[in-house]
């Protein structure tokens, strides 16, 4: 049992998104599901509402589950395919959508979704806990990425990944308007050492080599449509590169610095995500050898932030 223990400043946030800062543990997600089964509970009444707006001042217990057993189970999660054929899908995520199990999400994941999906066709090289997983996006950003049928369909496309070949471009709404037309960060990344789930820019040598090329694609109200062009892809990239030139992404919870006019929009429009869409994802057939290219449009919470901030 777990005592959650709100704060003033919680008041008039929705009780998931509350509940997820109490107890950074668990994900989100997990909280909702946790919500909506009855596990949270003020006094001895169960609140399974994640869209409670709180007091502020409200202490709940929180019943976890033990965890289950490593193994991974199929679940009939809908799922967005932008292209299949027996070596590779590609998938459109949406944004929430935890891409493999991990601590804190053990089901619900896309991961569950392509055991479902695949019916147990999936490249064995990302383990047990990560088949056919060859790269990443982070929960909270939605686009395309691809998934290994097939063991040589995974090496194929994990050589690409390495020699930075692929075509990776995502869509960012930026805090304010860069100055210039185009630009590339050049920034080494690594574990922040003052906070360990944090990713910070390190002097060279110190962390990875990291490369985002980005394009001003239209200014908006103090902020701007930005495309980024991954020449690297190292965990929360875009958004740490964006960050350390003066431009973090709206709605951004760990690296965003948002101006009390974009803080009342983002709430106002429920935004509860940082605005990164991955839109174009392109690479060679591992198998086939051809060249394939997807598009995907940028969703309606983030097309909606759009149109709100057009000038």
């Amino acid at each position: 049992m777990v005592d959650v223990r709100l704060g003033a400043e919680h008041a008039g946030w929705r009780l998931d998104r509350a509940v997820a800062e109490a107890v950074p543990t668990l994900s989100r997600e997990r909280l909702k599901t946790l919500i909506k089964s009855g596990a949270l509970a003020l006094g001895e009444a169960p609140v399974r509402d994640p869209a409670f707006k709180v007091r502020g001042d409200e202490a709940f217990t929180l019943a976890v589950p033990e965890p289950k057993p490593a193994h991974n189970e199929a679940q009939d999660i809908p799922l967005a395919i932008a292209f299949e054929d027996e070596h590779l899908l590609v998938v459109d995520k949406p944004a929430g959508l935890v891409v493999h199990p991990a601590a804190g999400n053990f089901d619900g994941t896309l991961v569950n979704a392509l055991l479902h999906h695949c019916g147990g066709s999936l490249s064995g090289i990302g383990g047990v806990a990560r088949p056919g997983i060859v790269h990443r996006i982070d929960k909270d950003t939605s686009g395309l990425l691809v998934v290994a049928k097939t063991d040589v369909a995974h090496e194929g496309l994990a050589k690409q990944f390495a020699a930075h070949s692929i075509d990776r471009r995502y869509l960012a709404i930026v805090s304010g308007v860069p100055k210039t037309g185009e630009g590339t960060v050049d920034a080494s990344l690594a574990r922040s050492s003052a906070n360990r789930k944090k990713i910070a820019v390190v002097p060279e040598g110190r962390g990875k080599r990291a490369v985002t090329h980005w394009t001003r694609k239209q200014p908006l109200r103090d902020s701007a449509l930005v495309e980024c062009r991954l020449e690297t892809g190292r965990t929360h990239q875009v958004r740490v590169h964006m960050a350390s030139i003066g431009h973090p992404l709206l709605g951004d919870p760990v690296y965003g610095r948002a101006s009390k006019s974009h803080r009342d929009l983002l709430r106002d429009l429920n935004f509860e995500r940082q605005a990164l869409h991955a839109a174009v994802l392109g690479f060679v057939h591992p198998v086939t050898k051809n060249r394939l290219s997807f598009t995907s449009r940028m969703p309606s919470d983030m097309q909606e932030l759009f149109s709100a901030l057009g000038v």
